[in-house]
This record gives C-alpha cells, sequence and structure tokens, in this order.
C-alpha cells in the first residue's frame, strides 16, 4: 500500500512538473486581447477603458487558465475586430490582422495553441465561400487554410478551436467543417455572460473552466504519448 502511495505522489510530482514547462500560444480577436499583452501593433480592446468590468489581465479567459494551471505563456497574438479570412468590417481588406495571417506567428514552439475567433466573421457579415475553393477573402477556405497553417507551423503543437456563444450558424458551421477536414478539436461554450457584447468578469471565469475541461484530458494524452 506504501509503495503505490509512493508511486502514485511521484507520477503527480512528475506531471506536475512536465505541465509547468507547457507553452500556451493565443491567436484570437478582442476576446483574448489585453493592452501590453499583445505584439506591437496589434489593437486592443480591454484594458483600454471600453466599459466592460474586465480592467486587470489577471481577469482574462487566457490568463486564469494559464495561471490556475501552471502553464507557461508563449505568445498572444490577438487583434481586436481580427476576423479569420481576410475580409473585415464594410468588405474592407483585413489581411494584415486576419487569423489566418497570423497563423504563421505565434512564438517559437508552443505546446498548446487556442483559437478563438469567429465573432468578427459573423458580426462583419464576412462572404462564406466555398470550402474546396482558394478565395481567402471568404470564411471556409480561410478557416481551413488557417488549420492546416497551424499544424504544419507547428506540428507538435495541440491546437483547440474555440468557438464563442451566438455565432452566425453558417459560420459556426464552416468552423466546425474545417475543424473536422483538418482533425483539430473544438469547444463549443455554453451561456457565458457579457457586457457590451464581450465576455464580463465572470464570462472569462466560464470561459477559463469551459475550455479547460476539454483541454486538460487532450494534453495530459499528449503528455503520456511523447
Amino acid at each position: 500500500m506504501a509503495k503505490l502511495i509512493f508511486v502514485a505522489i511521484l507520477a503527480m510530482t512528475f506531471c506536475s512538473s512536465v505541465i509547468s514547462q507547457v507553452k500556451v500560444s493565443v491567436l484570437g480577436d478582442s476576446y483574448s486581447t489585453f493592452e501590453g499583452w499583445i505584439p506591437e501593433g496589434n489593437e486592443p480592446w480591454y484594458g483600454t477603458g471600453m466599459g466592460n468590468d474586465v480592467n486587470d489581465v489577471s481577469q482574462t479567459w487566457w490568463y486564469q487558465l494559464i495561471d490556475n494551471n501552471g502553464l507557461q505563456l508563449e505568445l498572444n497574438n490577438s487583434w481586436s475586430g481580427a476576423t479569420i479570412c481576410n475580409t473585415g468590417y464594410n468588405g474592407e481588406d483585413y489581411t494584415p490582422r486576419s487569423f489566418l495571417t497570423r497563423s504563421g506567428n505565434l512564438g517559437e514552439n508552443p505546446d498548446i495553441i487556442f483559437v478563438f475567433g469567429g465573432t468578427n466573421d459573423s458580426w462583419a457579415n464576412s462572404p462564406l465561400g466555398d470550402e474546396n475553393g482558394n478565395d481567402m477573402y471568404t470564411v471556409k477556405p480561410a478557416a481551413k487554410a488557417m488549420l492546416r497553417n497551424l499544424k504544419s507551423n507547428y506540428p507538435e503543437a495541440l491546437c483547440l478551436v474555440i468557438l464563442n456563444t451566438e455565432l452566425k450558424g453558417d459560420v459556426e458551421e464552416a468552423i466546425i467543417k474545417a475543424c473536422e477536414i483538418e482533425n483539430v478539436p473544438y469547444v463549443k461554450l455554453e451561456a457565458i455572460d457579457k457586457q457590451f457584447g464581450h465576455p464580463s468578469i465572470n464570462g472569462m471565469k466560464q470561459i477559463s473552466h469551459q475550455v479547460w475541461k476539454q483541454t486538460a484530458p487532450l494534453l495530459y494524452k499528449k503528455l503520456k504519448d511523447k
């Protein structure tokens, strides 16, 4: 019995040690921004006094998820207003800030990549396009290409797509289809509290909890299989 307890403690210690070395990158839009925590030139939403009650980086979903579970932040490449495809609001060219463009700039070697987008594609009414097409100004081919880029650029990383609540049905379907084609897991958020269309303090906690609930078993499997 004592031997079993010792082995269990040893395994837990090893697991904790390995977890503390796990590096996380985020590819996101305004929901994942915070001023001073994203690359220079990217536009933040949180931390700029927009009226939402989230006013400290420690209240963001990604900071909580990383901090609460002993992980490390590799890079948060989030940009307010960003669409997955290259078409933004009013049909403008959003290529510099699109998820597709930024899918190769997530740090040196992240172990986990969280992709949290699609909200602006919904709000901006970005064109859907054809999933078998090559028009990166449309959602379907851009979503598929973005995931393919992530897998090619970071082949050892665990990628997980986060789907916001209240997405337009056809945009959500396009992202889910891309995930299925590229074999990338996704989590559909439920009942997230928001202010001004963005997660509140409580909403951030809900996101962190829901995302980690699905990430944890995938991460432990990945570590076990190494």
